[in-house]
């Protein structure tokens, strides 16, 4: 089992759970600075690369390759978002460098990750309510997200039916990305993307989500319960339904 972005607020909580209650061998590809911050449980193997640089990808998963063989499944958790702003005052170099690091992150993990999945096997993508939605300030985030939504369907049917292609699509989750992320080293202070009491507010199920409830759908989708789902996106929102 290979969790890219491993190392995150979720990804964390995911690879506790996947080492301690399924007894699975993990490895965690993830930047040197969140490795550094949140070292993986032992016996999980931490990779180093940046998902935006090929070559990183490819030569995380070439150690994956030569140390197990293959893989059962791959969770991609990587993706970060800048501070807000409209559409048309967003530099053009922070555009691309949010694509790249959500929508191309998902590319490279795709093209160098499948091959190494064994038939029967499952990759699960990260995407976002915001895909779906659209909030204003996070225009590149959301367009990111909508493509990796619509990469997962293209790739569930180019792989069926031996490997089955899903996404989860959280709405906001109370971890450091709410603060400005894990890989940018801000993982403390109220969360500055949002007021948490006025956004628990308008959830009907009245708080925001913890990644634990990210954690299970995850499970879910890897496991056999999700045998016959592929190319599928999971909204993770507390009943906040999309209009």
């Amino acid at each position: 089992m290979v969790v890219v972005g491993g190392a995150g607020g979720i990804g964390r909580h995911l690879v506790r759970r996947l080492t301690a209650d399924c007894g699975a061998a993990v490895a965690v590809i993830d930047l040197a600075a969140s490795l550094a911050r949140h070292a993986p449980p032992p016996g999980v193997i931490p990779l180093t690369a940046d998902a935006r640089d090929d070559t990183a990808i490819a030569d995380a998963f070439a150690t994956v390759m030569a140390r197990w063989g293959g893989c059962d499944a791959i969770v991609n958790l990587c993706g970060y978002a800048e501070e807000a702003r409209p559409v048309v005052e967003t530099e053009a170099a922070v555009w691309q460098d949010v694509m790249a690091g959500n929508l191309t992150a998902a590319y490279h993990v795709s093209r160098r990750g499948v091959p190494l999945v064994r038939p029967g096997g499952s990759l699960v993508h990260m995407a976002s309510g915001i895909a779906q939605i659209g909030t204003p300030g996070y225009g590149p985030y959301g367009a990111a997200k909508a493509g990796v939504i619509n990469l997962v369907r293209t790739l569930a049917q180019e792989l069926a039916p031996a490997i089955r292609v899903n996404a989860v699509a959280p709405a906001a989750v109370d971890t450091a990305f709410l603060r400005g992320g894990t890989g940018r080293g801000v993982e403390d202070g109220p969360p500055r993307r949002l007021d948490p009491e006025a956004y628990a507010a308008r959830v009907p199920l009245g708080r925001l989500a913890v990644p634990e409830d990210v954690v299970g759908p995850i499970l879910f989708l890897l496991g056999p319960g999700a045998g016959y789902i592929t190319g599928q996106t999971l909204y993770i929102n507390g009943g906040t339904y999309f209009a």
